[in-house]
């Protein structure tokens, strides 16, 4: 039985009214589960460890103390310099290596092997960070290393020679381009295919050619991705950790344990006992993140209208 007009009316009336009240439901039901594990995985362990920074190991309140002795402890500014030199190298081989190997990739397109190149950019970050630093130990020792012969000539004979802490800032960068660079190269060239084929073409009819294309259109037109990777990758940065750990394990120590922030965290934390100190060094990492990305953004206009 079919129901009456007037009932029909103010059915439709109804649905009208609710999507009035309430007109972003679909966008807010789609994003709930996210903001779900936001909460619970972000913000609750933040303010988690803000507690904990801020409290001695009685609960009690303990002021900037678990700061002053983070500060204090002779391990911390050699794990500051580790990060810094580690960041350097690794943000400015992710900018230039990464945007030139898209602008490569996006001119090889009409070759037919851009599809492919893109998947082989892809598999390594398809490899978890564990997984990608076990890679790396059978390829820096010389002694099982399909490039061993590369590795003697450099002049290392063993493991620990080639993981010894002055070659640390290379060897994670390499790693570290290895496992994430592809991801960055498919987000890069999806951006450069939204840039306007006309504005190439008239470029080209200018006289312009792919340097002047790449230098003034297409780079410039990619500064907002470009920051974009940068602040992210200058997060990921910071919180150091996986790959220097394994290579300490597996060099029996000469990588050292205490190489960057986070293992120094992970130190304090599970072998001196000590949550409290442990927790002021993340709150530091996230007070660092939190200011350097506060900086990209307002000095790029990345939320401008282009």
């Amino acid at each position: 039985m079919t129901s009456s007009p007037p009932q029909n009316a103010r059915a439709s009336a109804a649905l009208a009214n609710r999507r009035a009240v309430w007109p972003g439901r679909a966008g807010h039901g789609f994003v709930a589960a996210y903001v779900v594990l936001l909460v619970a995985f972000g913000v609750v362990p933040t303010v988690y460890a803000i507690y904990f920074a801020f409290t001695d190991s009685g609960n009690q309140f303990a002021g900037l103390s678990n700061f002053i002795s983070v500060a204090s402890d002779f391990r911390f500014l050699p794990a500051i310099g580790h990060v810094a030199v580690y960041l350097v190298c690794w943000l400015a081989s992710l900018v230039v290596f990464v945007v030139g190997l898209t602008l490569l990739l996006h001119r090889v397109a009409s070759q037919g092997v851009s599809r492919a190149l893109r998947f082989v950019y892809y598999i390594p970050g398809a490899l978890a960070g564990a997984a990608s630093v076990m890679v790396w130990l059978f390829m820096l020792d010389p002694t099982v290393s399909p490039i061993g012969f590369l590795l003697r000539a450099m002049g290392f004979d063993t493991f620990g020679q080639v993981v010894a802490p002055g070659n640390m800032p290379i060897l994670l960068t390499m790693i570290a381009f290895w496992t994430g660079a592809g991801g960055w190269i498919v987000v890069m060239y999806g951006a450069l295919n939204n840039i306007s084929p006309e504005i190439i073409e008239a470029a080209r009819i200018d006289g312009a050619g792919p340097w002047q294309i790449a230098r003034r259109i297409q780079i410039p037109l990619l500064r907002k991705w470009i920051v974009y990777m940068v602040v992210l990758a200058f997060a990921g940065g910071t919180q150091l950790f996986v790959e220097p750990q394994l290579l300490s394990q597996a060099s029996n120590g000469v990588a050292g344990r205490d190489y960057s922030l986070n293992q120094l965290s992970y130190d304090f934390a599970f072998q001196n006992n000590n949550v409290n100190t442990a927790a002021a060094i993340s709150v530091e990492l996230l007070l660092v993140g939190l200011c350097v990305a506060g900086v990209f953004v307002a000095r790029s206009g990345f939320f401008d209208a282009d």
